[in-house]
């Protein structure tokens, strides 16, 4: 690429920066191509139609997105929460070998 293609794209992310939005890949089937670029669209105008189709698509996507502190609840669920377990590890110098 040029200089002034390099400038023309670096000047156009930095302008769809500003208005909040940003690029990104999405893999999906070519049959869907038209509806995830009509959503794209429409998320990107911030109206009544993206705050609607947002909260609809977060609702349906809620189970597939990852939920953090998963570890940490699963750790105070177990049943060895109150058990007293002593858990100091004893530090030996290891056995001598032969070699």
């Amino acid at each position: 690429m040029n200089p002034s293609q390099k400038r023309a794209i670096k000047n156009y992310r930095d302008r769809l920066s500003e208005r909040g939005l940003s690029r990104f890949e999405v893999l999906g089937r070519d049959a869907d191509r038209d509806l995830i670029r009509s959503l794209a669209r429409k998320l990107a105008d911030e109206g009544p139609d993206a705050v609607r189709i947002r909260a609809a698509l977060s609702e349906t996507a809620a189970d597939d997105l990852p939920k953090r502190g998963n570890i940490l609840a699963a750790l105070r669920r177990s049943p060895l929460v109150d058990a007293e377990l002593d858990l100091v590890r004893i530090k030996e110098a290891g056995r001598k070998l032969d070699l």
